[in-house]
């Protein structure tokens, strides 16, 4: 996922995302799980270079990739990296639906308060969502070189 020596993630435009509605059928991803300590990730930076060796010897890299994460018990999450074909050997996933886009900006110490953000945005709505998945734009050096970090939160809508 690097484009050059000082980055590796590309600058994150919020506008095509913020407040956004969006819809995927069947958008591929490879799946990897990170385990967690109450969220809190122990293994984030190896499972990534493990799926990234992997997408690319696979020739299965994006030049403008998605990957979210289900943060779906204490002690782990499923991360899920958007590939342009299946990934030998790799466990491989779909995700469907519509889904209620919201950009955050801040420390991940904030997470709870943008989930009822989320959730309070949603209600005004009149949707619920059934699933919700965090969208970490860009790794923790390029969030201090771009003096940002920005968290999409997708909210798949019943």
């Amino acid at each position: 996922m690097s484009t050059n020596d000082e980055t590796c993630c590309p600058r994150f435009d919020p506008a095509p995302w913020d407040g956004k509605t969006i819809t995927w059928q069947g958008k591929r991803f490879m799946q990897d799980r990170v385990t967690s300590l109450f969220h809190i990730p122990l293994n984030y930076g190896a499972v990534m270079s493990r799926m990234d060796d992997a997408i690319s010897a696979a020739g299965a890299k994006l030049d403008a990739l998605v990957m979210v994460t289900d943060e779906n018990s204490l002690w782990g999450a499923d991360v899920y990296v958007e590939v342009s074909k299946d990934v030998p050997a790799a466990k491989m996933s779909t995700i469907s639906g519509t889904f209620m886009c919201k950009v955050f900006e801040g420390p991940y110490s904030q997470i709870g308060s943008w989930v009822e953000s989320m959730k309070a945005w949603l209600t005004s709505e009149g949707k619920t969502f059934s699933k919700l998945y965090f969208y970490y734009t860009t790794c923790p050096k390029c969030q201090k070189k771009y003096g940002k970090n920005y968290v999409v939160l997708l909210a798949q809508i019943a």
